[in-house]
């Protein structure tokens, strides 16, 4: 008798299971039609966020920012997610022909639950993949200040003469300045010492960049050299023209307050053909450069020209301000 209740519980439950699992299979056919037009609105904000994922990440890259990695991942793995939905979307109106008998019963029972199934599960994963995609912020925050710390000869005595040209970096209607005076006094040497403090004092700058220019005047060369310094690739910059490399870097810097020393200048430099944002009081950046000529100075724009004098310990002669340059 009790072997007899043991077989009759077991059948049960096997036919318990099995309506389940003959349900769950209808479940998947039935719902086809509001689980497919659910899922075509899905794709549509899944793709909207990934645009703006995107969008955010093209921004960062073209200041040089680096994006999260997690970042990176969710986009790659968001568009598998777009190319499978739209398969799935794309096949569903065949699909829906199967059904009859008010959606509930398909031509091809296997077929439509299988697609089905996958029309669920894809929701699903849309759904999850969504809520890993607000993201607070998308890239690393920007450091302090980037600069490139360069040799210096030491024993050139010039911190004062340093701190009287710091002095006018901090002046707010200060965007140019010029330092000049006869070869040998010490300019490069003062403006290499003026990089380096960029690295150690607090200023507010985004990035500092060094280009010599040198009396072999040539506008790609200092391109190139202000290229590196901003860290664009030397594959994606090589065969760039000089136009191009325009765009580029005046699309960092103009982002960006910064600071560009350019040393040995001969002639004037047209910072429109380098890709140099002209330095002003509302973007705050700065352009110091030495030359030989107070008359360069005068040509650049230079609102405080400063004259680098030779002497046993140190010479700084500062010109008359003019207006804002």
């Amino acid at each position: 008798m009790g072997n007899c209740c043991f077989v009759q519980c077991s059948f049960e439950n096997f036919l318990l299971r099995g309506w389940d699992f003959i349900v769950g299979h209808a479940n998947y056919v039935c719902k086809l039609k509001q689980t497919l037009p659910t899922l075509s609105s899905a794709l549509q904000e899944l793709r909207a966020q990934r645009n703006d994922v995107r969008r955010q990440v093209d921004l960062a890259e073209q200041r040089l920012l680096k994006p999260f990695e997690q970042v990176q991942l969710w986009l790659s793995k968001a568009e598998t997610m777009i190319t499978e939905a739209e398969e799935l979307v794309s096949n569903g109106p065949q699909q829906m022909n199967n059904l009859c008998l008010g959606g509930c019963i398909s031509k091809n029972c296997l077929s439509s639950y299988k697609f089905g199934k996958k029309v669920a599960e894809m929701l699903q994963e849309i759904s999850y993949h969504k809520s890993k995609g607000a993201f607070e912020k998308v890239v690393e925050n920007q450091p302090a200040a980037s600069v490139v710390v360069r040799p210096v000869e030491q024993p050139v005595a010039l911190e004062s003469t340093i701190q009287k040209v710091w002095s006018c970096i901090v002046e707010t209607d200060v965007g140019i300045i010029g330092l000049y005076g006869l070869g040998g006094v010490g300019k490069t040497t003062l403006l290499t010492k003026l990089n380096n403090k960029f690295s150690t004092t607090p200023n507010g700058f985004d990035v500092v960049i060094w280009a010599l220019v040198s009396k072999d005047y040539d506008v790609g060369k200092i391109q190139d050299r202000i290229g590196r310094n901003l860290g664009f690739s030397y594959d994606s910059w090589k065969n760039k023209s000089v136009d191009q490399k325009v765009t580029d870097i005046y699309g960092v810097l103009r982002n960006k307050r910064f600071v560009v020393l350019l040393d040995d200048l001969w002639q004037r430099v047209d910072l429109n053909q380098v890709g140099i944002p002209k330095p002003s009081q509302e973007n705050g950046s700065k352009l110091i450069f030495t030359t030989r000529s107070l008359e360069i100075c005068g040509e650049m724009g230079a609102r405080r020209k400063i004259k680098v004098v030779p002497k046993t310990g140190e010479g700084l002669g500062i010109v008359p301000r003019q207006g804002w340059r």
